[in-house]
């Protein structure tokens, strides 16, 4: 499986509805190909609890290694990814929800003085969160009781989800009010890193030109390897080439020739496609079209 996403790379999953906008689950690195889920964002805050294994979790810029016990704030809207350690399984337990559900409606006290303190902070992208024997603890007490009724909701599962995820919400507010006052000046960087990520997403398919990349945000070329390379840790053309195996994988799975596909997602060639795909997959398109049509989807 891997997670859905537009051009924009926003997520196209729903977590929660309107009326409720939570969403609980148990979640496992391994269950996503290759061991890792593509950089994506939504607006919903992100509770994040390791329960068995090790990640790797990027969020904008920064490079977290998360093992057993440890949690990860992630802010609204911030870019994130995340990579499997090893061979052992990982799992962890993800909470999200809109920051409306915290603050009622616009414009409400809480949101202008408590919610919007954190969210609208790019500084305060995300948070590692470790046992300490004091407040996260307590959060991850919080967590786990708020998984614990979402296996059996109660008749008041909401109202009591609510009371959790504020309470959670004042020791993470407690938490940032402390730190050293941000820059006022909001960063460029991440806004630069999506509109790349997103100018890539359009044109993967085509004859993509670093030029042409480096344009779409007003640099140079060297500066457009420099900055991507910094915050994505890898270069543009290896992302290109792992977002072109990535958009193969359905195409196959429906199917399609491995010569079609590898001119559907901008190869210039089967050989060459077969070649980047045994690297990243290791296997053969063919090999994983066969596989793929035994599986469920």
């Amino acid at each position: 499986m891997q997670i859905q996403i537009e051009e924009s790379r926003k997520e196209i999953k729903q977590h929660g509805n309107y009326a409720f906008p939570v969403n609980v689950s148990i979640e496992s690195i391994q269950a996503y190909e290759r061991g890792n889920f593509l950089w994506h964002w939504h607006p919903e805050v992100e509770l994040t609890l390791i329960l068995s294994g090790k990640i790797e979790y990027r969020v904008n810029d920064a490079v977290y290694i998360l093992t057993e016990g440890d949690g990860l704030f992630g802010n609204s809207n911030t870019l994130h990814s995340g990579y499997q350690i090893g061979d052992s399984p990982c799992t962890y337990l993800s909470i999200t929800f809109h920051p409306m559900f915290l603050y009622g409606y616009e414009g409400s006290c809480l949101q202008t003085d408590y919610v919007n303190f954190i969210t609208e902070n790019e500084t305060w992208a995300s948070a590692k969160l470790v046992p300490d024997g004091d407040w996260q603890d307590a959060v991850f007490t919080d967590m786990r009781e708020i998984y614990r009724m979402s296996e059996n909701p109660p008749a008041d599962y909401t109202l009591q989800v609510h009371i959790l995820l504020l309470q959670i919400w004042l020791r993470l507010y407690r938490f940032f009010s402390a730190q050293p006052d941000p820059s006022a000046a909001p960063s460029r960087n991440i806004e630069r890193l999506r509109a790349m990520l997103a100018w890539l997403q359009e044109h993967y398919a085509q004859d993509v030109s670093l030029d042409d990349l480096a344009a779409s945000v007003n640099i140079c070329k060297s500066e457009c390897c420099r900055f991507f390379k910094k915050h994505m840790n890898m270069t543009i053309l290896d992302y290109l080439m792992e977002l072109r195996i990535r958009n193969s994988l359905p195409l196959l799975r429906r199917g399609e020739s491995v010569t079609r596909t590898a001119g559907m997602v901008g190869f210039s060639g089967a050989a060459y496609f077969g070649q980047i795909f045994k690297r990243y997959m290791h296997c053969t398109p063919r090999e994983y079209r066969t596989r793929a049509q035994h599986l469920p989807y």
